[in-house]
């Protein structure tokens, strides 16, 4: 009875802790508490099991020490320009784990499964963390710039095939009489091909929805470790399966409505739509410079800074709060607007300007501030090339048509900070740059936001 309550108690930290990781200004700390409440549950773990004083509570002391010094290495390793794609390795660890989890039940220990209950668990538990495990590992290719195979129609044909033949397996198990000398191989072959649709499911998709299917590999990592939970009658199991399942579900579906998309249509593939009318070679670009930048934002009351990866890329994070720092003492407010889906995952600009120590209450979301874009005197766009195209709103063929944007073209003024008139990551001519109040400041956002602090220190 003790032990419950202890399991209980780790469940509303580990809750409190993700309610905290919701709100930036106590993020690490429901980060620790997270932690802490995980750790609580695997002491009671230890306890009930009896496995204080014996060769397998050493064991574990040692693996946790092992991981945790391999985890604090790569993240402090790791530059926040590829903390996406450490997320992607982490999230595809945790499906392998469950996969060689569900394998050993019945290959390691020799457990004749012999209820279909049992059974149907070991297959979920495979088919998930399978998916799960190569899925997040093709996606960590695709941010990482890897070389792979052009999505091809043929990679949306397989993933559906292989989505059949693992149902028709499934179902075939569940309502039919299976000799449990079989099931080894029955669970062996859905297993291969859970990994095989990971692949194919993943390959198809465009660089745009890449945070969606981080959100919902995540899911399918957590509902494996739910399955692996009761499968070995572990809460802690369980309990972290299905907070991070029950979170990554419900991320993924927000991210789908912030892209105004249906989930079914971004595992369809890349965003495929009728042709723009807009073209790059019509456009009529408009640059400015650091001096002349320096100049309007020394005379606005009102500024605004939408985020993206262009500035991940350049780390100019840190400018930006100088900047800040710097507009403050003549009196000019700036906020940084975040939109939902800007970055390679969620909650990625939010994480570089918190690292810059930029104050919480200076960052809004979209929603907040889109009614009174008007407001702003100049507003810099750093790298954040689709969330701000008018496109999205006024060009019913556009492929992002009808996506959320970030209202910038409302500004009295608009600088876009470019390396170059590349594409954005759906690879849509932007049609902000046709506006009248939008210029282009081009250069590296890092060294382009130096100048202009150095020029507004002569001002």
């Amino acid at each position: 009875m003790m032990m419950n309550f202890v399991y209980l108690f780790a469940t509303v930290g580990l809750i409190q802790g993700l309610k905290f990781m919701g709100d930036p200004a106590r993020a690490k700390v429901g980060n620790m508490l997270a932690a802490a409440s995980v750790v609580l549950a695997l002491v009671a773990v230890v306890v009930a099991t009896g496995w204080a004083g014996s060769t397998n509570l050493i064991l574990l002391i040692v693996l946790l020490a092992v991981g945790t010094l391999i985890g604090r290495t790569w993240s402090n390793r790791v530059a926040m320009t590829a903390m996406p794609q450490l997320v992607s390795i982490f999230n595809a660890l945790g499906g392998a784990c469950a996969v060689v989890l569900g394998l050993n039940e019945v290959y390691g220990t020799g457990t004749v499964v012999e209820s279909k209950l049992l059974g149907s668990v070991l297959i979920l538990t495979n088919l998930f963390g399978g998916a799960a495990f190569t899925g997040s590992m093709v996606a960590y290719l695709k941010l990482d710039g890897r070389k792979l195979p052009r999505p091809a129609q043929i990679h949306k044909v397989l993933a559906r095939t292989l989505l059949v033949v693992l149902l028709v397996g499934l179902v075939y198990y569940i309502a039919m009489p299976v000799d449990p000398s079989i099931y080894p191989a029955l669970l062996l072959g859905i297993s291969v091909a859970a990994l095989a649709y990971g692949v194919f499911l993943t390959l198809p998709i465009g660089g745009a929805d890449m945070p969606v299917l981080i959100s919902l590999l995540n899911a399918l990592t957590g509902v494996a470790t739910l399955m692996a939970g009761l499968l070995f009658h572990d809460p802690v199991m369980i309990i972290g399966g299905i907070l991070v399942g029950a979170t990554g579900i419900l991320l993924t579906l927000q991210m789908c409505s912030a892209m105004n998309r249906s989930l079914a249509g971004v595992l369809a593939g890349k965003i495929v739509s009728g042709k723009s009318t807009a073209s790059e070679a019509d456009q009529d670009i408009r640059s400015i410079s650091a001096v002349e930048t320096a100049s309007l934002l020394a005379f606005s009351k009102q500024v605004a800074v939408v985020p993206g990866y262009g500035m991940a890329v350049s780390q100019a994070q840190r400018e930006c709060f100088a900047l800040q720092e710097m507009l403050k003492e003549s009196g000019v407010d700036l906020h940084f607007i975040i939109h939902p889906v800007a970055g390679r995952m969620p909650g990625h600009m939010n994480v570089l300007l918190a690292e810059a120590n930029i104050p919480y209450e200076s960052v809004l979301e979209m929603s907040e501030v889109n009614n009174t874009m008007e407001h702003y005197d100049t507003v810099l766009v750093i790298g954040a090339n689709d969330v701000v195209n008018p496109a999205a709103e006024n060009d019913a063929d556009s492929p992002i048509y009808g996506m959320p944007i970030i209202r910038a073209y409302k500004a009295k003024q608009v600088i876009v900070m470019k390396r170059s008139m590349a594409k954005g990551y759906s690879g849509v001519v932007n049609t902000l740059f046709d506006r009248q109040n939008c210029k282009v400041l081009f250069g590296d956002a890092k060294e382009s936001l130096s100048a202009i602090i150095t020029e507004l220190k002569r001002i």
